[in-house]
């Protein structure tokens, strides 16, 4: 495996590291939706394993955004470009591909 990525050009070794993704996060929901209002809206789409909406730890009040993870990249790609920029929950929403959190390496800033 080595030997063959050694002749790939690196752009094509940055696309290849990509990890496609089957999670998308939804932005700007209604305080008032529910992880279950969430899965049914976003079930159109394919197959929903599993459908959150983030809340504040300490008070527990959702925090106005969420993910949904679907069975397949395909179906969440399609769910990306039905739901950005439309009204759910009364609200105007964004909806991309979730993104994993950068680390810091374990290094601390002080």
């Amino acid at each position: 495996m080595f030997a063959r990525a050694a002749n790939l050009s690196p752009a094509r070794l940055i696309f290849l590291r990509r990890s496609f993704s089957s999670e998308i996060f939804i932005s700007r929901l209604s305080y008032y939706t529910t992880d279950e209002e969430l899965s049914d809206a976003f079930s159109a789409f394919g197959t929903v394993k599993n459908a959150r909406i983030i809340r504040d730890p300490s008070t527990n009040r959702p925090k106005g955004f969420g993910f949904v993870n679907y069975a397949s990249e395909a179906e969440a790609q399609k769910a990306v470009k039905a739901m950005d920029g439309r009204i759910f929950g009364g609200r105007l929403i964004f909806v991309e591909f979730a993104r994993r959190k950068p680390h810091d390496g374990g290094q601390d800033s002080t």
